[in-house]
């Protein structure tokens, strides 16, 4: 089987892209689209056994990865990372900018080593990486980043730390897409709701026995998939968004609108997209869709 992809095969041929996070989840999703469509996928991450692994996945399936450990959220590691990575395989073309980790906390008990911690994950690294990309390659011949966001349109309840980073990451995006666009540098973001993933289980608690029912407050009745996510950055790193730039699209089933006042009705024909070949359900929604 092959990633069952909407947009032509050979749409990256040629082209050098950088996922970070891509030993799970959704960067492990769109790692293996974005290699089904052609791209040199590099995938990042601190997990060395992650990006192994996906790294064969792909090349089992006919693509072409290479994978590089690296800490984001240090400057001087991830100067060296970009440096190497142009050095091996040439300009960089494209940058998912996915990496991202959050713990839930309600405000009042997370400590400062905590908060910062998570906003260096979620807002600091995804600048360096994208700094680097830029001044050591993107400026000199174009390119598209994409960085990942959350829906904090409504704050974000128990998860305040991740919320402020991500709505860093939501202004940074059109500073950058400004600052940039000279050098033909397109820069948006995407802003998942609930979707399908592994990272899902990695909550326990409270959060963990909530996730189930989330769908029941999604104007669509479902959670998204890992592909929907992957589909909706390839595109925005595609021609076809060739004049979309300093846009956050959310991915999110509208779950961001509307408030209390007005019900959610019971859903018909809402259908999921889900074309990953090697896509799994989390264990917390295992017997749940």
């Amino acid at each position: 089987m092959a990633y069952d992809s909407i947009f032509k095969t050979d749409l990256f041929a040629g082209q050098t892209i950088i996922v970070t996070g891509g030993g799970s989840g959704i960067g492990r999703c769109t790692a293996h689209e974005l290699a089904a469509l052609g791209a040199q996928v590099l995938l990042i991450g601190r997990n060395a056994d992650k990006l192994k692994n996906v790294a064969v996945e792909i090349a089992e399936d006919g693509g072409k990865a290479d994978w590089a450990v690296c800490d984001i959220r240090e400057e001087e590691a991830v100067k060296h990372l970009i440096s190497e990575l142009i050095r091996k395989h040439g300009p960089i073309h494209g940058l998912v900018n996915n990496a991202g980790g959050q713990f839930p906390a309600p405000l009042a008990s997370i400590n400062q080593k905590g908060f910062e911690t998570v906003v260096r994950t979620n807002l600091v690294g995804g600048f360096l990486m994208a700094r680097e990309v830029f001044n050591q390659s993107m400026s000199k011949h174009g390119g598209a980043i994409v960085n990942m966001l959350a829906d904090m349109w409504g704050g974000m309840p128990g998860m305040g730390h991740s919320g402020a980073a991500r709505s860093g990451m939501d202004n940074l995006t059109k500073t950058a897409a400004f600052e940039w666009g000279y050098a033909g540098v397109r820069v948006n973001a995407v802003a998942p709701g609930w979707v399908a993933s592994s990272g899902m289980d990695t909550y326990e608690g409270a959060f963990k026995a909530v996730i189930p029912t989330l769908r029941e407050h999604v104007p669509l009745k479902r959670i998204g998939t890992e592909s929907e996510v992957s589909a909706a950055i390839v595109f925005l790193l595609s021609p076809a968004a060739a004049f979309v730039s300093g846009s956050t699209l959310r991915i999110d089933g509208a779950a961001s609108l509307g408030g209390r006042a007005w019900p959610i009705h019971k859903a018909t024909n809402s259908e999921s997209y889900n074309g990953f070949h090697r896509a799994y359900l989390p264990d917390v929604l295992q017997d749940k869709e």
